[in-house]
């Protein structure tokens, strides 16, 4: 059933790392079709928040809801529902080094309740199109380069037909011209109607494609929707 409501809603929401409270009173949405970058210097709260948002880390105070789940007091059995409406890319591949790229997309499909061999293989061959990647199917993680690698997690997020897909510094590990193809990557998903929350430390990517900025800074979020962001250099992350 059709939704208008937003992929993400934090109303009121505070962020804990362990019992320390690092980002307060948060109030945010991300709609779809939204692609945002979410900043902020190294500490400053950014992984936490995302992984409130995906549940790895609980919500104690104030209300989130992604995706249609609400996260403060989701049930462990809903976290794996939640995650199937959500793709999560990290900054470290994360893939099996021991297992083709096929094996590494099926496991995640079988994972999440994929049975039809005829539909899987039809869904790996789109999301592997869509990243870019032609004939890697039998290739070996340590075959691939380090952008190609993050296309095959790129893809894997996108098995499931996400809502949003939530990135880590998914360019962390990558140089700036393989940073740029893999924001050419996301922008293309997004076109396609997928939100995009991405965390990043490059102030060069958001220079080349300027979009909606969150900025975590002195325990709050700044919202670029809202007020006047300025960015002038990596000093400002």
């Amino acid at each position: 059933m059709f939704s208008s409501d937003p992929v993400v809603r934090v109303k009121d929401a505070t962020i804990f790392q362990g019992n320390q409270a690092v980002l307060n009173g948060l109030n945010f949405d991300v709609e779809k079709g939204d692609f945002v970058f979410l900043v902020g210097r190294t500490g400053s709260g950014k992984s936490s928040l995302l992984k409130t948002l995906y549940a790895d880390l609980p919500l104690r105070l104030g209300d989130i809801s992604v995706a249609g789940f609400n996260i403060r007091g989701i049930a462990n059995k809903q976290i794996p529902l939640l995650r199937r409406k959500i793709g999560i890319i990290f900054q470290d591949f994360q893939l099996f080094p021991d297992r083709t790229v096929t094996e590494n997309l099926m496991f995640v499909m079988r994972a999440t309740g994929w049975r039809d061999s005829l539909k899987m293989k039809s869904r790996l061959v789109d999301v592997l199109m869509q990243v870019g990647l032609g004939s890697v199917e039998k290739k070996m993680p340590h075959q691939l380069s380090g952008g190609e690698q993050q296309r095959v997690v790129i893809a894997r997020a996108l098995l499931n037909e996400p809502n949003i897909l939530i990135a880590d510094e998914p360019t962390g590990n990558l140089d700036p011209e393989v940073s740029s193809g893999i924001l050419k990557v996301f922008q293309q998903i997004n076109r396609s109607g997928t939100a995009v929350l991405m965390a990043t430390h490059s102030y060069g990517l958001i220079k080349k494609f300027p979009n909606r900025v969150l900025k975590c800074e002195d325990g709050k979020i700044l919202d670029s929707n809202k007020e006047l962001i300025e960015l002038k250099s990596e000093e400002d992350f």
